[in-house]
C-alpha cells in the first residue's frame, strides 16, 4: 500500500527539498512572532534548519526509501539531531499547507527562470529580424504563396509573440506571490498564528486570505502555470514548423548549420532538423500535461484530497520541458542563416499580383476594377511586373510592415520585461538569502 500511495512522489519531492526547508524557516519566524516558541527556541530552530539547507546542498540530506515525502525527510533529519526542536517545528502546520507553500516557492523560482529564458529567445529573434530586414521571401496563406514578406518580419512576429506570452505572467504572478502558510489542513488552527509575519519572511507580498482557498487553489494554480507554458509552446511549435519547412530542399530559404542537424543511419545525404521536430513534439506534450492536471483536479469537492499528489508530475514535467524548449531555441536561432537568393527567387510573378493591384490603386484606379484586371491577367498566364527589391520594401511603410518594422518597440518591451524580472528575482532572492543566513547576490 505504501508503494502504491507514494508512487513516484519522492522523485518530484526531491525538487522541493530546498523549498521545504526555507518554508520551515519562514514558519519558524511566524511561530516566534506569535510567541508560540521562545526566542531561544527560534534561534536553535533557525540554526538547525540552516544546517539542513547546507546538508541538502551537499546531498547528505536527501529523500530516501524510508521517507514518505519531502516533509518527513526534513523532520526526521531534524529530530535525529535536535529531537525537541524537530518535534516542535510542526506546530500549527499541516503537510497540506506545507506542500502548498513549497510549491509556491518552487513556482516563483521556476517561473522567473522560464520568463528570463523566454526574453533571451525574444532578443535572439529581434536580432535575427534586424539582420534580415531586406531579405525578401513569399508570405504564405493556406500554405500557398500569397504576397511578398521577409525573413525579418517573420522573425519579428515570433519575437513579439514570445513577448506577449512573457508579459502574460502578470496574470499569474499575484497568485504565486501569496502565501498559503498557516491554513494548515485547509481550516486554520486554534492557535494565534501570525500568518502575515510568516509570509513576509518568505518574500510573499500577501496571503491567501480565506484558509479554505489554500487547498481550493490546488490544481487551478498548476493549470494556470501550465497554460502559460502551453502558450510558449504555441509560439515555439509554429516557429519550429516554419524552420523545418523553410530549411527543406524544396524551399531552401533557411540554412541549418551542421551543429543544428543530425544524420541518418542509412542515408548519407540527410541533414535532419531533429532539434526543431522535438521542440514541436514537446510543445504537444506540455498540452498533455495541462490536460492531465485538469482531469485530476477539475471535479473534486472542497478541501484537501490525496489526488493533489498526482499534480506534481505533470506540473514539473511541463515546466522543465518548456524551459528546455526555450533554451534550445535560444541556442539555435542565432545559428540559422538565410539564403537570400533562393528566398528572392521564390517571389515569382503571381506572388506580385497584389503589388500590381496596389500600384494601379496608387495611380488612381478603383480597387475592384484593378483587382479584376489583374485577376484576369493572372488567369490568362500573363506575367506580373517585377519591381526591384528596394521598391517592394519602400512600398510597405505602414508601421510593422517590411519597410517600417519598428523593432524599437519590441526592444522597449524587452527592456521593460527584463526590468520586472530583475526586480522580482532580487526581491525573491533577498528573502531566501535572509532565511538562509547569507548575503543575497
Amino acid at each position: 500500500m505504501l508503494a502504491y500511495t507514494v508512487g513516484d512522489d519522492r522523485e518530484w519531492d526531491a525538487r522541493l527539498l530546498r523549498w521545504d526547508i526555507l518554508g520551515s524557516l519562514g514558519h519558524a519566524a511566524g511561530l516566534r512572532r506569535a510567541r508560540l516558541i521562545t526566542e531561544g527556541e527560534f534561534t536553535r530552530m533557525q540554526r538547525a534548519l540552516r544546517a539542513a539547507l547546507r546538508a541538502a546542498a551537499r546531498g547528505t540530506l536527501a529523500i530516501g526509501d524510508d521517507h514518505e515525502d519531502v516533509h518527513s525527510a526534513v523532520e526526521l533529519w531534524l529530530t535525529a539531531r535536535h529531537a525537541s526542536l524537530g518535534e516542535r517545528l510542526h506546530t500549527g502546520r499541516s503537510r497540506n499547507d506545507q506542500v502548498a507553500t513549497d510549491l509556491r516557492l518552487y513556482l516563483k523560482d521556476r517561473a522567473l527562470a522560464l520568463h528570463a529564458e523566454s526574453l533571451a529567445l525574444a532578443e535572439a529573434l529581434l536580432d535575427l529580424a534586424a539582420a534580415h530586414r531586406t531579405a525578401l521571401w513569399p508570405g504564405y496563406t493556406h500554405q500557398r504563396r500569397g504576397m511578398p514578406s521577409s525573413a525579418g518580419i517573420w522573425a519579428a512576429g515570433y519575437a513579439e509573440g514570445v513577448l506577449d506570452t512573457a508579459e502574460s505572467i502578470a496574470g499569474i504572478w499575484p497568485r504565486l506571490d501569496r502565501s498559503p502558510l498557516g491554513s494548515a489542513a485547509g481550516y486554520g488552527v486554534p492557535l494565534p498564528l501570525d500568518r502575515e509575519a510568516a509570509a513576509r519572511s518568505l518574500g510573499f507580498t500577501g496571503i491567501d486570505n480565506a484558509v479554505t482557498l489554500a487547498q481550493g487553489a490546488r490544481g487551478k494554480l498548476e493549470a494556470a502555470v501550465l497554460f502559460w507554458c502551453v502558450q510558449y509552446g504555441h509560439d515555439l511549435a509554429r516557429l519550429a514548423s516554419d524552420v523545418i519547412l523553410y530549411a527543406a530542399e524544396e524551399f531552401g530559404f533557411l540554412v541549418l548549420p551542421p551543429d543544428l542537424a543530425t544524420g541518418s543511419s542509412i542515408m548519407p545525404q540527410k541533414r535532419n532538423p531533429d532539434l526543431f521536430e522535438l521542440t514541436r513534439a514537446r510543445a504537444g506534450a506540455v498540452q498533455g500535461e495541462l490536460a492531465g492536471v485538469l482531469a485530476i483536479s477539475g471535479k473534486l469537492t472542497g478541501g484537501y484530497h490525496r489526488d493533489f499528489q498526482l499534480l506534481k508530475g505533470p506540473l514539473m514535467r511541463g515546466l522543465e520541458a518548456t524551459e528546455q524548449m526555450l533554451s534550445m531555441m535560444t541556442f539555435a536561432i542565432p545559428r540559422i542563416t538565410v539564403d537570400r537568393e533562393r528566398s528572392l527567387a521564390a517571389l515569382d510573378g503571381p506572388t506580385l499580383a497584389t503589388d500590381e493591384v496596389m500600384r494601379r490603386v496608387r495611380d488612381g484606379e478603383p480597387f475592384r476594377s484593378a483587382y479584376r484586371a489583374v485577376a484576369a491577367a493572372v488567369k490568362s498566364g500573363k506575367g506580373m511586373p517585377v519591381p526591384p527589391p528596394g521598391e517592394i520594401i519602400r512600398a510597405r511603410q505602414s508601421v510593422g510592415s517590411i519597410g517600417n518594422m519598428n523593432l524599437g518597440a519590441g526592444r522597449a518591451r524587452l527592456r521593460a520585461a527584463r526590468a520586472w524580472n530583475r526586480r522580482e528575482r532580487n526581491r525573491f532572492e533577498r528573502a531566501m538569502a535572509t532565511l538562509a543566513g547569507r548575503r543575497a547576490r
